[in-house]
């Protein structure tokens, strides 16, 4: 009997043994480092350098290891490794002269059971193409980055001037209010209507929307894309984000569905409506991906895109201007005497206000609301500097490294207006100010973010004066999913 244990205890340890050598071999060969690749930290097998990143912190620690290991260099987090691109000439070099090298993105398992790689974001090759010429010619038409928008702006902010206003000077956490505001703008030319403050489902979705963009970055997100075929099987964290992505999906497709029960080819009222007309312009072109389930995913893509990054400068706005608020009453100077009490700030103020113009600008570089650029891939062997990067090679850019570039900024650390502004007041623009990136992925709503930033947050300064609650120190902690957001805080306002 006690034969028959220690033959069975061996047999255990045999398969243990077996599994654990077998996982090592498998991680080698799937993650050996190709030849003459760019330079990282030493790894472990399996996880990678996962015991050396804090993800609270990630956007810091690569700018420890750009330091050690160069502007070229790589890291492993479970999965496969990803080339960090850091500083602006090194970012500017590689995204400008190696744009048609890296117009790809890399296949994430989590975001391929979410959306089968449909979309604008994650799509690749004619499709993308295709998607991305039609998305932005059909923005353009309904105004997005011209004159023609900025009425439907105007609107949008007297609507968020009243709710501030209704919040009667108590202190409120401005950031839902914010991202319906500016959800409102895509969403006039996405869906063709936009939605009440007191709409408290679409509040929810927003809600929702955020959540899931703080999961996305999340370790759990990480660790799905690095194993999913076990993770699919495993409860956990990770299967909210499904829960609250398949929230957004719905809604998105309720308006298709909608925009297709009284769609008029004749009249087409926005977005969605431009996309059913092209579905029958290229019924026999199915590579281009007009059919109604990637509309669905582009209006997504779009609806989001168009309401997160740009909402949560607003928020980080907001925040700095009750903790520097001498630069709050300087800005409320200028818009007096340039624009006055009268009437609303309008684009053709905006050159004639350099300091206003340079506070938004800090805002977007030290709020450093997108740290890590969205992935890349390589469509090809490429050659990046002295290194090979094979075909499929995931690069991303630090934005961090960007935007707070010792070599670029005079005090990168510090929220500073002299960043933007000359010896004489005059605005100046700066070629490492690059929150939107560059290259061929470029944000394409970048036009309609500078334009609601600006007007959105002038028209809120204009209005209002914005403190801590009494006795209340501003904390400028933030924390980091796929953005990087302030923690939630509150403010009072008082009418000006």
């Amino acid at each position: 009997m006690d034969l028959l244990r220690l033959y069975e205890w061996i047999d255990i340890k045999a398969i243990f043994i077996f599994s654990f050598v077998f996982l090592l071999l498998s991680d080698y060969i799937r993650h050996k480092v190709p030849k003459n690749f760019p330079p990282g930290p030493w790894a472990l097998a399996i996880i990678g350098h996962l015991h050396r990143i804090d993800h609270t912190k990630t956007h810091l620690q690569l700018a420890k290891f750009a330091e050690k290991y160069g502007d070229i260099l790589h890291i492993r987090i479970l999965g496969p490794r990803i080339v960090i691109l850091s500083g602006y000439k090194r970012v500017k070099e590689v995204y400008t002269q190696q744009g048609d090298n890296l117009a790809d993105r890399p296949v994430f398992p989590i975001i391929n059971d979410i959306s089968e790689d449909k979309g604008l974001v994650v799509a690749n090759g004619y499709k993308w193409k295709q998607q991305r010429r039609f998305a932005l010619s059909t923005l353009r038409t309904f105004g997005m980055g011209k004159k023609s928008l900025e009425p439907s702006i105007h609107l949008e902010c007297c609507f968020l001037n009243e709710a501030f206003s209704n919040e009667n000077g108590q202190p409120f956490d401005p950031q839902i209010l914010l991202n319906n505001a500016v959800s409102n703008v895509i969403c006039v030319l996405v869906f063709g209507n936009r939605f009440e403050y007191s709409d408290h489902d679409f509040q929810s979705l927003l809600k929702n929307i955020n959540e899931a963009v703080f999961l996305d970055g999340s370790f759990w997100a990480q660790l799905y894309n690095s194993f999913p075929w076990l993770m699919r099987l495993l409860p956990g964290p990770h299967k909210k984000i499904f829960t609250l992505w398949q929230g957004v999906i719905d809604f998105v497709k309720e308006k298709v569905n909608a925009h297709r029960v009284d769609y008029d080819p004749s009249n087409p009222r926005d977005y969605i409506d431009c996309f059913l007309a092209e579905m029958e312009k290229l019924k026999d072109d199915t590579a281009a991906g007009f059919d109604v389930e990637n509309l669905c995913f582009c209006a997504v893509d779009l609806f989001v895109a168009g309401t997160e990054s740009t909402s949560t400068t607003l928020y980080w706005g907001l925040l700095y201007m009750i903790k520097y608020p001498e630069i709050q009453a300087k800005v409320q100077e200028e818009i007096d005497r340039v624009v006055g009490g009268s009437r609303q700030p309008s684009l053709s103020d905006k050159d004639n206000m350099p300091f206003t113009n340079a506070v938004i600008h800090e805002i977007q570089r030290f709020g450093n609301t997108d740290p890590l650029n969205f992935p890349r891939a390589t469509v090809e062997d490429t050659q990046i500097g002295k290194y090979f990067l094979p075909k499929g090679t995931i690069v991303t850019s630090s934005l961090t490294s960007v935007l707070f570039d010792e070599s670029e900024w005079e005090t990168p650390h510090s929220f500073n207006l002299g960043h933007f502004l000359d010896a004489e007041g005059k605005f100046r623009r700066r070629d490492a100010f690059l929150p939107f990136s560059l290259g061929k992925r470029v944000c394409p709503g970048e036009q309609l973010a500078r334009m609601e930033l600006f007007l959105l947050f002038s028209s809120l300064l204009q209005r209002f004066t914005f403190s801590s609650p009494a006795g209340v120190e501003p904390n400028l902690d933030y924390r980091l999913g796929t953005t990087r957001c302030p923690k939630p805080y509150k403010l009072c306002v008082v009418s000006r």
